[in-house]
Order: structure tokens, then C-alpha cells, then sequence
């Protein structure tokens, strides 16, 4: 799939190395069907292969006053995806795993701004897959899985305790609550807390941080393997 067939997220490259990522689909708050995580796996393919990528930015539409809502799915549209890229869809992958494996290994740095509500897997995403997360302080998260009788995503129950202990995580697995930015900041799960208005501006500055020769990308890429 090329980066310009994308229906739910935007793929845009700078000339000064940044790749942007931006959930894109308003209508659903962001949601992640699917099709949109097949779309962030093709992405995070094709910034592996070009050597311009130097950073990766992943971030929410404005449109949609929303990071992510999280998981998301119909029958109705599934049918609606060719079948050239239908058939790459496992259903059957509930855990995001090959997404997940994607992101951890891709050898560049990812830094997520998470600049409205994030839900479910619209937040477990990020705070696992990314290498940095900033986040606005309007901004709310909550573990919607116990509320949906169904498992956590992008392994949070094995990788979240490791966070930030076992007991903390099974009290926001088992109930569920909203959480403010600050919570989140406080446990550990997010880099730093900003405005909304200062969030992108803030993180593009990071990301210029972490381009050649302000940050050396073989030191860089051996870290991730590493920590």
C-alpha cells in the first residue's frame, strides 16, 4: 500500500527528516479499525526503508478533538477494503501484535504527542510503541477494556506492571477510570504535560533534538535495541 492510498492516517515527510503520522479519521474519533492499523504498519515500513526518515512523529487529527478513541470494528466496513489488503488483515490478532513488533523494532526514534482524549488502545498504543510521549494537559486517557468485557492490547498486561507495578496497573485495568494528563505524568507513562497549544510546537523541537548532527542516529538506534 502506498502512503498516498492512506484513508486514516496521514503520511507526511519533511526535507529536514521528520515524518509525521497523524491519525485521521474524524468521524470516529481517531478510532483504530483495522484498516487504520494495517495503514500504521505499512507506515512504519515505509519510514524503515527511506533513509531521509530520521524521526517519527505520531499524533491525532485536530478535526477530530481526539488522540484516539481506540479499537474500533464493523462487518459493513471491512467489506469496503480491497481485498488485495483485506486478506492482510487478521482478525485474530486482538493483541495489535504484529503492529506492536513493528514499532519496537523500527530503528528510529518514535515520539507520540498525544494532544486530545485517548482510549483503549488509543492510549496503550503510544505509551507502548513510542520512545517519548508528551501529552496536553486538556487531555484525558482511560483503560476502557473492563467496561467492554474484552482483553487489553499491544501487550499493556505483560509491559504496564513493569511500568508501574503490578498493583497500580491491575487497579486501572479492573476499573477503568478517567484519567487526567497529570496521572499520567505522575505514573510515569508520559514524558511531560503541556498545553495543548505549545504540544507540537514543543515536540518538533524534541524531534530536531534527535536529527543528524544534533543526534547521532547509529547511537540512537543502538540504544532502542538496547533498552
Amino acid at each position: 500500500m502506498r502512503s498516498e492510498d492512506f484513508k486514516q492516517i496521514k503520511y507526511e515527510k519533511e526535507e529536514n527528516g521528520i515524518l509525521t503520522v497523524t491519525l485521521n479519521w474524524p468521524e470516529r474519533k481517531n478510532a483504530l479499525s483495522p484498516l487504520g492499523l494495517l495503514e500504521l504498519i505499512y507506515a512504519v515500513e515505509h519510514a524503515e526503508k527511506d533513509s531521509d526518515v530520521k524521526v517519527m512523529i505520531l499524533t491525532g487529527c485536530e478535526e477530530a478533538g481526539a488522540f484516539s478513541s481506540g479499537g474500533y470494528f464493523s462487518h459493513e466496513m471491512l467489506k469496503e477494503i480491497p481485498e488485495e489488503y483485506r486478506k492482510e488483515i487478521n482478525l485474530r490478532d486482538m493483541a495489535s501484535k504484529k503492529l506492536c513488533l513493528k514499532y519496537w523494532d523500527f530503528s528510529k526514534p518514535i515520539i507520540a504527542a498525544i494532544n486530545g482524549l485517548a482510549v483503549g488502545g488509543g492510549f496503550t498504543f503510544p505509551v507502548i510503541c513510542a520512545d517519548l510521549v508528551y501529552m496536553a494537559e486538556e487531555a484525558w486517557w482511560a483503560l476502557f477494556f473492563v467496561k467492554r468485557a474484552v482483553m487489553p492490547d499491544f501487550a499493556t498486561t505483560v509491559l504496564l506492571p513493569l511500568f508501574i507495578g503490578i498493583n497500580k496497573a491491575k487497579e486501572l485495568f479492573y476499573f477503568g477510570d478517567r484519567m487526567t494528563a497529570h496521572d499520567a505524568e505522575r505514573l510515569g507513562l508520559v514524558n511531560k504535560v503541556l498545553p495543548k497549544d505549545e504540544l507540537m510546537p514543543f515536540v518538533r523541537e524534541q524531534a530536531f533534538k534527535l536529527i543528524p548532527p544534533k543526534g547521532p542516529s547509529l547511537s540512537i538506534k543502538l540504544m532502542k535495541k538496547t533498552i
